[in-house]
């Protein structure tokens, strides 16, 4: 069976009776006109693998910038932490330091207590001193002697009491004054947790600059 082509016009009319013969495709290029098509089919092309690259690198960055997001909670959490457990360190280090300063040296704070007490008591006629029994013995004459020191000529009475080992209490009628390591690191301990616990994630950064 033989295929018909269909039948093209080359010569079109117009409507006053001129001809019009439709473009041919140009089959021979210049030189200079072949390089201008090259460049500019390499600029296009270069154009589109820039603007590919410049989406894949925003792509890039906003997940680099989610991921830091997710993870910015997580340090915080971390140096929290981090923070709380330091904290414990040093109340650890103060205790051991304070205790062994009150095993060296058992009589310091009744007798610091005494000279900064030096005017309150200088009018009373007695003061008592509650002291744990290991303390007590010999306190009596050590503290006279602390007493005439800062001018205190009232009676002193030393009393076995069932306060801690290094706890005091000084009664000299019109006050009271009260000493108890344990408890006053227990009140350290107490504040610095409701700092931290206050503080929360929100904190100053343990590296300066980081918070960039």
């Amino acid at each position: 069976m033989t295929s018909h082509q269909k039948f093209g016009f080359d010569t079109v009319f117009d409507s006053v009776g001129q001809t019009h013969e439709p473009p041919r495709p140009k089959r021979l290029f210049p030189a200079d006109e072949v390089e201008a098509i090259r460049a500019h089919a390499f600029a296009e092309g270069e154009r589109q693998g820039l603007a590919s690259m410049a989406a894949l690198e925003a792509q890039a960055l906003s997940q680099i910038a989610a991921a830091i997001g997710q993870a910015l909670p997580r340090l915080a959490g971390v140096a929290h932490e981090h923070r709380e457990g330091s904290a414990e360190l040093a109340l650890a280090c103060g205790r051991a330091i304070a205790d062994a300063a009150l095993e060296a040296f058992p009589l310091a704070p009744i007798r610091a207590a005494l000279e900064s007490l030096a005017r309150e008591i200088e009018a009373s006629p007695r003061l008592v001193v509650n002291v744990s029994p290991a303390l007590a013995e010999g306190l009596q004459a050590k503290l006279e002697e602390t007493a005439q020191a800062i001018g205190y000529s009232g009676a002193i009475q030393v009393r076995p009491a069932g306060a801690g080992p290094a706890a005091f209490t000084l009664d000299f009628g019109d006050g009271t004054a009260t000493f108890d390591p344990a408890a006053a690191a227990e009140r350290v301990a107490q504040a610095l947790r409701a700092a931290l616990a206050a503080e929360g994630l929100h904190a100053e950064p343990l590296i300066p600059g980081s918070e960039s």
